[in-house]
């Protein structure tokens, strides 16, 4: 029986304001989106544990030891951008020294951790380079190199992935021909990177070790628009995240 995991997941929520002119009158209304709930009943229905942190509280609430991260089999960020990691409130505030999250991010994945980066605007570079996290300790144990630019790959004709079952053991029993998506971040692999799923030679899914520690490049999102309800209601795609946890965890 499969090992059931502790994730942590952060990011993939949105506050949003949005204006409307009517003649004379401008109004304002703000909204606020969770976009990471399909994901965390996914993992649950699989039995795993989902421990989430949403964006406007990851400054406060992401663990501050390697200590507290080890209660976790997987860390996955996805959709959140590297200063919420880096501009802590006591910092900012007090002009304190803190502890740098991304470096302790990289001790524990070092020390056997697994760590995943998911696709999206504000991950990666993403949008207007953004997510900025070229050149931080967490470009240093992904298995890839990211771009110094903007590096969507926006596909509105819809991206056919194709895959190779082959190709690895995670892939074993899924078909060739996978749902479409509709974008991704662009990302350059590492020589010592296990590719295992690609679109016109770009990696879609990369994995790849740190030390004692496992991680994962997800150039696509887990939630629409570049994941639209083909892929995220595929009938192979809880089976998909449920493989790619285990190995991420070593298990």
């Amino acid at each position: 029986m499969d090992k059931k995991l502790s994730v942590l997941f952060v990011g993939e929520t949105t506050i949003a304001q949005n204006g409307s002119i009517k003649g004379y009158d401008l109004t304002y209304s703000v909204s606020y989106d969770e976009s990471y709930l399909p994901v965390k009943n996914m993992i649950e229905s699989l039995g795993h544990t989902f421990t989430h942190i949403p964006c406007h509280l990851a400054a406060r609430d992401f663990p501050r030891t390697e200590e507290e991260l080890q209660r976790y089999d997987v860390i996955l960020f996805s959709d959140i951008g590297s200063d919420i990691f880096l501009l802590l409130p006591d910092m900012c505030k007090s002009g304190k020294r803190t502890v740098n999250l991304l470096k302790l991010v990289r001790e524990y994945v070092g020390d056997g951790g697994s760590f995943g980066m998911i696709g999206g605007y504000s991950t990666f570079q993403g949008y207007e380079a953004k997510g900025n996290y070229k050149d931080t300790p967490i470009e240093d144990i992904l298995p890839v190199t990211l771009l110094s630019r903007d590096d969507r790959v926006e596909v509105p004709e819809g991206a056919d992935l194709i895959c190779d079952p082959s190709r690895h053991e995670i892939l074993n029993g899924f078909p060739e021909k996978w749902p479409y998506i509709l974008g991704y971040n662009r990302l350059i692999p590492k020589p010592d990177a296990d590719v295992i799923l690609t679109f016109e030679k770009d990696p879609i899914i990369a994995l790849g070790t740190y030390g004692q520690g496992r991680t994962m490049a997800y150039a696509t999102d887990c939630t629409a628009h570049w994941a639209p309800k083909d892929m995220t209601d595929w009938e192979y795609y809880p089976i998909l995240w449920n493989r790619l946890l285990h190995w991420l965890a070593g298990k």
